[in-house]
């Protein structure tokens, strides 16, 4: 057996030749597996009650690319998470494992036990959803799951507590709001949005990052010169809206136009998810809008972007299909949730129609290059709830200088709205509700990795949840926590999804 508490950290690899070896000895491993992101009293007492399970106690480590529990986590990185486990005496051997999932490590490793702690033992109280998968697995390799009863503390809590996870504005913020909401109700409040049905409306966008490695400038021009690295693809616009919303609402179904000239449409089909239902509408006299952004690839530095777009009238005739489309379905939907990018699609006709018979309109104007100045939110004659940035807001009220808080209310009132948020970046969001009044929500992580797609997605997962009525503050606190997800994504490689998003309100709130 090892000596030092160096000697028992090994790779997998390593751990499944030991592991193998102990069987062939008639030895019993028990196995225990997690992040131990902060070791406590807890722990120490579940790895001696998992050690009395088995001859031997082996532990592996989740690697901090897999620590799902938003930003801020793990606090300590993989190998010194490691190295407080190793450090234990009841604990034998420990490895970092290789995949998110310990299934895959129960099946290598094949132990006599897999052991977890008492509040695993509820499968209802499993955020992740994993634990039925984590007895199969090791059920299929001849062992058996055991659920320790000893005192359990939290992690996150203690790490809450004791350490500045959060940037210095939320500390405040989340000790006050932990004495009004609880993870659990926040979780349970998104959870009970599967039953609406959702309608998506705006413009399809194809986001390409083109990424590439600069060379040295050219001797002739004053150009700077790149060499073309790799190229990703995702489904942007309305599409990504779309997939944020999905991963919360039952059902969710899409209103868009492509061109024909190249409507990458058998690429779009691939990115939705399965609760997603499109209705194309068809222009022939361009093609889908095509935004390609040249990214430097070592820092994800945007150099430039070229739109392949055609910003021309839609044309009456599939102005008319839609209205008639929409006529039809829009009573079965509980929200329509616009993201207008101003690009052409959504018209004074349409807009007139989305805004007369939705059942609850939720509608994001954006601003940007292409339309600066013309595409604003006093277009809409109602929406009940906005979803806008501060520059957004103020460019629309003519009013760089007033109070934000007077802002938004002159728009509530003109635009017959009962919920507003305004996001403000690094200043975190203001949410309004009528009643209750005005709330400031402070930016929950400053780790950016990328903020294309971050309003979209603080849009599609709040609108659910001011559609249904929730408490404005709580809509502002999920908002700011998706937001904080959302931006450690590359472009809209993958939506934010549920789990992740329960562990960051878990790990927040406790």
């Amino acid at each position: 057996m090892p000596r030092t508490f160096e000697d028992k950290i090994k790779t997998l690899g390593e751990l499944e030749t030991l592991c193998r070896a102990l069987r062939a000895e008639g030895k019993r491993v028990a196995h225990c597996h997690g992040v131990f992101d902060l070791m406590h009293p807890g722990h120490v007492r579940h790895f001696e009650a998992a050690r009395a399970e088995g001859d031997v106690l082996i532990v592996t480590v989740t690697p901090d690319r897999f620590v799902n529990k938003g930003p801020g986590r793990p606090v300590f990185n993989e190998r010194l998470r490691s190295e407080s486990v190793a450090a234990l005496g009841s604990v034998a051997f420990v490895a970092i494992t290789e995949s998110p999932s310990a299934e895959d490590v129960i099946r290598r490793l094949r132990p006599s036990v897999y052991v977890k702690g008492s509040d695993y033992a509820d499968v209802n109280n499993d955020l992740t959803g994993k634990i039925a998968d984590e007895r199969r697995a090791v059920e299929q390799v001849g062992g058996r799951i055991h659920f320790t009863t000893e005192i359990a503390f939290s992690s996150s809590n203690l790490l809450n507590l004791h350490f500045d996870v959060y940037p210095e504005e939320a500390q405040g913020f989340l000790r006050d709001f932990r004495q009004r909401h609880s993870a659990d109700e926040v979780i349970g409040l998104l959870k009970d949005l599967q039953r609406l049905r959702v309608l998506v409306v705006g413009e399809t966008i194809i986001d390409e990052y083109h990424y590439v490695q600069a060379l040295q400038k050219s001797p002739k021009e004053l150009l700077v010169t790149t060499r073309l690295v790799r190229e990703e693809h995702f489904a942007g616009g309305i599409l990504a809206c779309a997939n944020h919303a999905a991963g919360f609402c039952g059902q969710v179904d899409i209103v868009t136009v492509l061109g024909r000239r190249d409507s990458r449409e058998a690429f779009i089909r691939r990115q939705l998810k399965p609760n997603v239902a499109p209705r194309f509408f068809y222009r022939e006299d361009t093609g889908t809008i095509v935004k390609r952004r040249y990214v430097e690839q070592a820092f994800l530095n945007k150099m430039f972007e070229v739109s392949f777009l055609d910003e021309g009238d839609l044309p009456l005739s599939i102005t008319r299909a839609v209205e008639e489309y929409l006529e039809q379905v829009l009573p079965e939907y509980d929200l329509v949730i616009i993201a207008d990018y101003g690009h052409g699609f959504l018209n004074r006709d349409l807009i007139r129609m989305l805004a007369s018979e939705s059942r609850f309109l939720a509608v994001n104007v954006q601003t940007n290059s292409a339309n600066l100045g013309y595409n604003l939110i006093t277009k809409y004659p109602r929406a009940d709830y906005v979803c806008i940035d501060e520059p957004e807001v103020r460019l629309a009220a003519h009013d760089n200088r007033s109070k934000l808080e007077e802002i938004v209310g002159r728009l509530a009132k003109d635009l017959s709205s009962r919920r507003v948020a305004i996001t403000r970046g690094h200043n975190g969001c203001i949410s309004y509700g009528d009643p209750d009044g005005f709330f400031q929500v402070p930016v929950l992580s400053r780790e950016i990795v990328d903020r294309i797609g971050a309003g979209d997605a603080y849009l599609s997962v709040t609108a659910p949840c001011a559609a249904v009525g929730y408490h404005p503050e709580v809509v502002g606190f999920i908002g700011n926590a998706v937001g904080a997800l959302a931006v450690r994504i590359v472009g809209n490689r993958t939506a934010v999804e549920p789990v992740p998003l329960f562990k960051f309100i878990n790990a927040l709130l406790q």
